[in-house]
């Protein structure tokens, strides 16, 4: 599971060729949270209020490259870094 960002404790990774529809993870500590990449909404698992609310603040200023490492990620390529939350 390539990780591709973390800031504040949270870790923001993708596994190579996963499942539809294009989504990233986002972890805290032991809890684990499914993001959807189009409409940035809570798809599976959980996280504190406010470290999803600091994933969700991420994900909107980065939406156009999640997406394009989605599409890295679905065909097994490097997927480099996104800039963290400042």
């Amino acid at each position: 599971m390539p990780e591709v960002c973390s800031f504040y404790g949270i870790k923001i990774v993708f596994y190579y060729r996963d499942h539809l529809p294009p989504h990233f993870h986002a972890i805290y500590g032991d809890d684990e949270a499914t993001i959807l990449i189009d409409d940035l909404a809570l798809d599976d698992g959980w996280l504190p209020r406010r470290a999803l609310r600091l994933v969700l603040e991420w994900a909107a200023i980065h939406q156009p490259e999640l997406a394009q490492v989605w599409e890295l990620a679905r065909a097994q390529e490097p997927l480099g870094r996104i800039d963290p939350l400042e």
